[in-house]
């Protein structure tokens, strides 16, 4: 019988295969090493881009941090303007008042029977002191008055006797509150 020696064949099978495991390793590790350098390449350019996104969303910020005050300012300087405003259009609006009431007390009175001491006008208050002949001039001035369309109550506040020049008349006192003409 014929004996075979197949020992040197499986100890070079069991050096391939050594030899193939050792390559497989070798390559799977050279292939998550490449693997993880490209994640890291990859997460890197990721940071330094949201790194330079976020240094222009801060400088957008400030930017816009700036305007945003600038605007609080206009707001308050557009405020102050929308005050002057209202009070110049008051002021024009109750311009003629005055002159509107005067206007209307030289008409009312009754003359060459009349005369004004004084007169007044204080907010929506006229006060009227002044002489007549009798109680009856005072009575149809009071009538007048109220029916001017100026005034929304006039009170007589005192009337009496009182001697000028040897000459009897009498003293009055009126108070008028205007209408608000401004409706």
């Amino acid at each position: 019988m014929i004996r075979i020696n197949l020992l040197p064949f499986r100890a070079a099978r069991k050096k391939e295969n050594v030899r193939r495991q050792v390559s497989i390793f070798f390559l799977s590790f050279f292939f998550v090493v490449i693997v993880l350098v490209y994640f890291h390449i990859s997460l890197g350019s990721k940071t330094s881009r949201l790194r330079s996104k976020k240094e222009i969303t801060k400088k957008e910020v400030a930017k816009f941090k700036k305007i945003n005050q600038e605007i609080a300012a206009l707001k308050k300087k557009l405020q102050i303007l929308k005050k002057k405003t209202s009070v110049i259009e008051s002021l024009e609006k109750n311009r003629f008042e005055p002159v509107r009431l005067l206007d209307t007390m030289s008409l009312k009175v009754i003359a060459k029977r009349m005369w004004f001491k004084s007169f007044k006008s204080i907010g929506r208050t006229v006060e009227i002191e002044g002489l007549a002949l009798d109680n009856k001039t005072v009575a149809d001035f009071m009538t007048r008055l109220q029916g001017s369309g100026l005034f929304s109550v006039v009170k007589l506040k005192t009337i009496k006797k009182a001697k000028v020049k040897e000459s009897d008349l009498k003293s009055f006192q009126i108070s008028c509150t205007r209408k608000d003409l401004s409706k």
